[in-house]
């Protein structure tokens, strides 16, 4: 996977697609333990698409950098899921616009036609379910890096 710091404009960001099980593993592991605002949710109904504005732990680049003794780096992503039919979110208050998200996994339930739902589980018993034709989905990094504020590796751990 190529590092997506951007160092002197030169290197790329990340910009991955899935469109099976295994390229969403992929995806829902890089995007492990982001955050959201509730207001960075968007579902555009007659283009088929839901999208979320991520701010994403930069997991792929973790082992270097504790190996390296550099700081933790978060940026900011665009996960986008393409051919959506419905929507339907359980556990959330869509009134409450100060609300922020975190995303602990995202599953895929395939429902034996090439569709199925992808399920989108975040922390505080909140869920968002989307119903898909067929899976296609995309994460691109929008914003350069930086140093995560609190220095240290996500944990779930109290």
């Amino acid at each position: 996977m190529s590092d997506a710091r951007f160092e002197d404009g030169s290197d790329q960001p990340l910009r991955l697609i899935a469109q099976d099980g295994e390229g969403l593993a992929i995806l829902a592991a890089l995007c492990q333990d982001a955050v959201f605002p509730i207001t960075e949710m968007r579902y555009a109904k007659t283009r088929r698409r839901f999208a979320l504005l991520l701010n994403r732990f930069r997991w792929e680049d973790a082992e270097a950098a504790k190996t390296q003794n550099r700081r933790f780096e978060r940026v900011q992503s665009l996960l986008v899921f393409e051919g959506v039919l419905a929507v339907k979110t359980s556990g959330l208050d869509r009134e409450a616009r100060d609300t922020v998200l975190s995303l602990l996994s995202i599953s895929l339930a395939e429902d034996g036609q090439g569709g199925g739902t992808v399920t989108l589980v975040l922390a505080g018993d909140g869920a968002i379910a989307l119903q898909i034709e067929a899976l296609d989905a995309s994460l691109r990094d929008t914003t350069r890096p930086y140093f995560a504020p609190s220095g240290k590796l996500p944990s779930h751990q109290d």
